[in-house]
């Protein structure tokens, strides 16, 4: 270390079972969800998104017809995507693979986590669907 000059934190790598990243992503934040448009350009898009650590499992609920959707079911299967939590000095990024569900039953775990998460019912409009991410790597900092 340089004199007069403090060591910044670096980003870490967490497992999925993490306290920390639990604990964080468990409260009711907003977030980032970055998918690829069909030229390969980022869309990053504001969302409200649920984890559930024991499966490894993020979820996104939204429309058939929003560009979030369109650009999963636009790809191969298990299209790479990243969700991104931020809270001041503090981010964790999940990133893995995602499918898109029309499943009533899925689509009806997404909203009882939602609802556990964010205290509130989502919208519920009659296209709805989930987007559920099998994530394979957290990367956090300051958690």
């Amino acid at each position: 270390m340089t004199a007069g000059k403090e060591r910044r934190p670096r980003p870490a790598t967490l497992h999925r079972s993490d306290r920390r990243a639990a604990a964080f992503l468990a409260g009711p934040h907003v977030g980032t969800f970055t998918t690829l448009r069909p030229d390969g350009a980022p869309h990053v898009t504001a969302i409200r998104f649920t984890w559930d650590p024991d499966a490894g499992l993020a979820r996104v609920l939204t429309v058939a017809s929003a560009r979030k959707a369109r650009n999963i079911t636009g790809h191969t299967p298990g299209a790479r995507v990243a969700l991104c939590q931020v809270a001041g000095f503090r981010w964790l990024t999940l990133e893995g693979a995602a499918t898109l569900s029309v499943d009533p039953e899925r689509i009806a775990e997404g909203v009882r986590r939602y609802l556990d998460r964010y205290g509130s019912a989502p919208p519920a409009p009659p296209d709805r669907v989930v987007i559920d991410i099998e994530v394979d790597r957290l990367v956090g900092l300051n958690l």
